[in-house]
């Protein structure tokens, strides 16, 4: 991990071990080649619907968001908010360990703390944001 960076985990309860969740935001950093300072935070389904609600304007829990912004000397600085709840639907549907789906969120959303962005919709799983994640879920996951 770049020096001056800096992880942080928090939550009630992490469904992932917290340097297990470093590790996997200090990689995207190392890979980006980006200082940071990231806050990972596992939220319970009704403090993400009410957040999503808050600030996207959708009455429902969704998986990852993700609010990123600059600290005086122009680092990144992301406050990254996964709901293990709907990370366990995905999972599910998808037939993927939660594990795998959990460090996609907390790399889509590191990566969107760096400024990587994707489209929304069906485009966005086809995007270079969305392949660059999912080499980094092949090798973390």
């Amino acid at each position: 991990m770049p020096s001056g960076s800096e992880v942080s985990v928090n939550g009630r309860r992490l469904p992932l071990p917290s340097g297990v969740v470093r590790r996997v935001v200090e990689a995207v950093l190392a890979g980006e080649r980006r200082r940071a300072h990231i806050s990972i935070t596992f939220i319970g389904r009704d403090a993400m619907r009410r957040l999503n609600a808050r600030h996207k304007g959708h009455d429902e829990p969704t998986d990852v968001i993700t609010f990123a912004l600059r600290d005086p000397d122009g680092h990144p600085v992301g406050d990254v908010y996964v709901c293990p709840w709907v990370a366990g639907r995905s999972a599910r549907a998808g037939r993927i360990p939660l594990r795998e789906e959990l460090v996609r969120l907390i790399v889509h959303g590191t990566l969107h703390a760096l400024g990587r962005d994707h489209p929304e919709g069906a485009g966005r799983t086809r995007s270079a944001m969305w392949r660059r994640q999912e080499r980094y879920v092949e090798a973390l996951a």
